[in-house]
């Protein structure tokens, strides 16, 4: 055997710890917008940008494995884990099996979290723009035009509006 199916397991063990590092990221997502920390919540959104990234690497990486062990093997390039597993010498195929169920298991749980956290931050926004709303209908001016008559001045009633 050469060093392509450790290579597998390592990329898959490897991509398994991002998609755990990602969940850790959303965990702290959540609990800075349930505790209204905007200023740590910008840099958190960065910190799933990168993570995001990273994952994309170890996921290339993965498939790049996956081919070459399918090669090794005998297996379509294309074939699924299952297929691939199926063609592999125990107890590695187990190993293998276990580490795709587990990522799959995470995958599953980040999609949750980001879900969650999409819902919880429209929230938060739909709940601004109604104070915004609120507020800026309060203080609702009155502008004197050339011609001496007063106009109205509409307030901005929609948070994407004020923003550009």
């Amino acid at each position: 055997m050469n060093d392509s199916l450790p290579q597998l397991i390592t990329v898959l063990r490897e991509e398994l710890q991002q998609y755990g590092e990602m969940l850790a990221l959303l965990d702290r997502q959540q609990e800075l917008v349930i505790g209204r920390a905007a200023n740590e919540l910008l840099d958190n959104v960065a910190a799933i940008n990168a993570q995001t990234s990273v994952i994309q690497l170890v996921r290339r990486e993965r498939g790049a494995r996956q081919s070459d062990v399918a090669r090794q093997f005998h297996v379509a390039d294309d074939a699924s884990f299952a297929e691939l597993v199926a063609a592999l010498p125990e107890p590695h195929g187990l190993l293998v099996n276990a580490l795709v169920k587990e990522n799959n298991q995470c995958l599953h749980q980040v999609r949750q979290r980001v879900s969650q956290n999409h819902l919880l931050l429209t929230r938060s926004v739909d709940l601004t723009q109604r104070l915004l709303a609120t507020l800026l209908a309060a203080t609702e001016k009155t502008v004197y035009q050339g011609d001496g008559t007063v106009t109205p001045v509409t307030p901005v009633r929609r948070l994407c509006d004020a923003v550009g």
